[in-house]
C-alpha cells in the first residue's frame, strides 16, 4: 500500500477520535514505526512511494490504535523535543511543552546580561530534566542542582541525564539531581543564599479548572500538573519562597504559572522579599512566567 493510502486511512481513524491534527500525528508515527524523518514520509507521499515492511507497519498500527485512545504522541514515540535537547518520556513524567522553553531562555538571557560565565543554577520540580540539562548544556562551565519530588519521576530525569551527557560529556559532573521536596526549607538547604538563578516550572494548574484535553487530564501525572490549591498557586508560592532563601543577593527567580496567575504571583514574591518582580510572556503573548530579583 502506497504511504498516501496509509496516512489517509490512519488520518481518518485519529480524526473520529477527535485528534485535533490527524495527518500531523498519523505521519509522525509512521516515521517513528519505519525508523525514518518526517521528511522521509512527506518525500514518500509526494513520490506515490511505499514506505515501511510489514513489521514496520503494524507497529505503526499499534502506535496508531493507543494515539486514536488519546495516548499522548509522546508517550507513543517515547520522547519529546525540547530547545536542543530530545528527550526521554514516558508514563510517570510531564511532557515537557513549548512554552517552558521561553521560560528557559529568560534565564539564559539574565545569565548572558550579568556576564556570569560559571553560574550556579537550582532547577526546582525537575521532571524529565528539560530545565536544568538545558541550562548544563548550552552554558559551559554552569553547576546545576535539580529536585524531583517524585522517584518515578527522577527515573526519567536520570535517564535523560545519561542521554545528554553522551552529547555533552562534561555536564556529568556539573548536573546533581536530589529526590525530595522542592518546597522544604531542608532541601538543597547548604545552598542557601548562594545561587546566582532559579529556573523551574512546578505544579500550577488550579483544582478548579481540570483540563479538558485528555492527552493533559488523563495521562499527565497530577503531582506535576495541580498547583495544590483551587488557584493553582499555593506550590508556585511555596517554591517562590524556597528559591528567595536559596538565591544570593541580587539572583534571579524564572518560574512559570497559569495565565490566571501573574498579578498574585508578582505580589506574592514582592511580599517574600524579592526587590522586583514582573510578569513574562511566552512566544502566544500571554502571561507565563514571574521574573524576580532578589
Amino acid at each position: 500500500m502506497a504511504a498516501a493510502d496509509v496516512i489517509r486511512d490512519a488520518a481518518v481513524q485519529l480524526r473520529e477520535a477527535g485528534i485535533e491534527t490527524p495527518e500531523h500525528d498519523a505521519k509522525l508515527l509512521l516515521a517513528e514505526a519505519a525508523g525514518v524523518e518526517l521528511r522521509d514520509v512527506d518525500k514518500a507521499l509526494l513520490m506515490g512511494e511505499e514506505l515501511g515492511t510489514a513489521e514496520q507497519l503494524a507497529r505503526f498500527q499499534s502506535m496508531l490504535a493507543r494515539r486514536a485512545k488519546r495516548e499522548p504522541l509522546q508517550y507513543i514515540t517515547g520522547h519529546a523535543p525540547f530547545r536542543y535537547l530530545d528527550l526521554k518520556v514516558g508514563l510517570g513524567v510531564f511532557i515537557p511543552r513549548p512554552e517552558t522553553e521561553t521560560v528557559v531562555q529568560a534565564g539564559l538571557d539574565w545569565l548572558t546580561e550579568h556576564g556570569m560565565i560559571h553560574p550556579r543554577v537550582v532547577d526546582l520540580c525537575a521532571g524529565s530534566g528539560a530545565i536544568g540539562l538545558s541550562v548544563v548544556s548550552e552554558v559551559p562551565g554552569s553547576q546545576v542542582w535539580a529536585v524531583e519530588l517524585s522517584p518515578n519521576t527522577a527515573e526519567w530525569t536520570n535517564k535523560n541525564l545519561a542521554e545528554t551527557a553522551k552529547r555533552y560529556p562534561s555536564i556529568a559532573s556539573n548536573y546533581q539531581l536530589e529526590i525530595a521536596d522542592a518546597t522544604s526549607l531542608a532541601t538543597l538547604a547548604q545552598l542557601d543564599g548562594t545561587i546566582d538563578i532559579v529556573i523551574t516550572n512546578p505544579p500550577y494548574v488550579p483544582e478548579s479548572d481540570v483540563p479538558e484535553q485528555p492527552e493533559v487530564r488523563d495521562w499527565d501525572p497530577e503531582l506535576a500538573l495541580y498547583g495544590g490549591s483551587m488557584d493553582g498557586t499555593l506550590i508556585p508560592e511555596r517554591i517562590i519562597e524556597r528559591a528567595y532563601r536559596l538565591l544570593k543577593p541580587g539572583g534571579a527567580l524564572v518560574m512559570e504559572h497559569d495565565v490566571t496567575q501573574g498579578d498574585r504571583l508578582v505580589a506574592y514574591a514582592k511580599a517574600a522579599g524579592f526587590t522586583t518582580a514582573s510578569t513574562g510572556r511566552d512566544w502566544a503573548g500571554r502571561d507565563r512566567y514571574l521574573f524576580a530579583v532578589a
